[in-house]
């Protein structure tokens, strides 16, 4: 066999060698790919102080459930309502958990979300505060005076539902929007003359810094909190959806038979006082509801006032926001 020959056959047989190693590889891969493409994410958002979500992320519950089937659980929290309904509109979550204003604002930019379910009201978990020395004793006084609130959250409802109540319009106070650690800070150094917060940053506040409540939104508003999914997302896993909220309604259920527990669980995460906790979780129902009629009418009624206000650009029927035409 001549030198040319010998190079020709190596030649060959390494073409052979590389092509049978390239095949074997293919084989190997092909399953493994197959199995990346079936595993599913599901993306959740949520609020520090949304309680409900907070402990079903620290249980691992849906992890637990949800990995036999192929589904993957990532969290994202998000400081408030508005930030996380941002998210959801440009397609980074598929389920969150949010106040009443932030879908108004999220389907008026075009927010393709629907409603999945709400917890019913709890409009003692959300307040106009004053400082403790404020000379302000009535909704009327804060004509013309700094509030400080973050924009698009429900208590920017709860501002426009208690200065009405007050005789005050929309035009006549100066909003500061500011999220609510940013907002604590301003209301500490007296640079706002009231702030207008949720729980559990209310409790805090009140224990903490002895702030006065001027008005909570007992008689003004509900402050329903819903559940959203992704339209896409709701449509084709609606059995992940169902699973969601049976597992939060659980979660509700044993918030509600163990305050001091699920407090002391919390305190870590919140950064707060487990009397503090407590006393927020105590201004929330936890009992959840599907989507129906009412709370739709009541969705619709902000809507309404908000393109009045021109706080929306066009106007917009809350019933576009749902999958099926709920119950009555």
């Amino acid at each position: 066999m001549t030198a040319s020959t010998r190079n020709k056959h190596t030649r060959r047989h390494v073409l052979a060698l590389l092509s049978a190693v390239a095949a074997g590889a293919f084989a190997v891969s092909v399953p493994q790919l197959a199995q990346a493409q079936e595993k599913q994410v599901l993306r959740i958002g949520y609020q520090k102080a949304a309680s409900t979500l907070v402990l079903l992320k620290a249980h691992g519950t849906l992890e637990k459930i949800l990995a036999p089937q192929g589904i993957e659980v990532k969290w994202a929290e998000f400081a408030a309502g508005p930030q996380l309904l941002e998210a959801l509109n440009v397609g980074s979550v598929d389920f969150g958990y949010v106040g009443e204003a932030p879908p108004i604002i999220a389907q008026a930019a075009g927010a393709d979300f629907v409603y999945s379910a709400y917890e019913i009201p709890t409009p003692e978990a959300e307040s106009i505060l004053v400082p403790k020395n404020s000379p302000i004793t009535s909704l009327a006084q804060l004509k013309g005076k700094k509030i400080a609130f973050n924009k698009g959250s429900d208590v920017h409802w709860l501002v426009i539902s208690l200065l009405k109540k007050g005789g005050i319009a929309y035009s006549e106070f100066q909003p500061i929007y500011l999220a609510p650690a940013d907002a604590r800070a301003a209301f500490e150094r007296g640079a706002v003359d009231a702030w207008a917060i949720w729980d559990p940053f209310q409790t805090a506040a009140i224990k903490q810094l002895d702030a006065k409540v001027l008005a909570n939104g007992s008689g003004a508003v509900s402050h329903h909190q819903f559940f959203l999914s992704a339209r896409k997302y709701a449509y084709k896993n609606s059995v992940v959806v169902n699973t969601i909220m049976e597992e939060v309604d659980k979660e509700g259920r044993w918030i509600r038979a163990n305050y001091k527990e699920a407090a002391l669980q919390l305190a870590p995460i919140q950064g707060l006082e487990p009397d503090v906790i407590e006393a927020g979780l105590r201004h929330y129902a936890h009992i959840y509801k599907p989507i129906d009629n009412k709370v739709l009418d009541e969705q619709q009624k902000i809507a309404d006032t908000f393109y009045e206000l021109k706080l929306i650009p066009k106007k917009i029927s809350t019933r576009d926001a749902v999958l099926s035409p709920p119950k009555s």
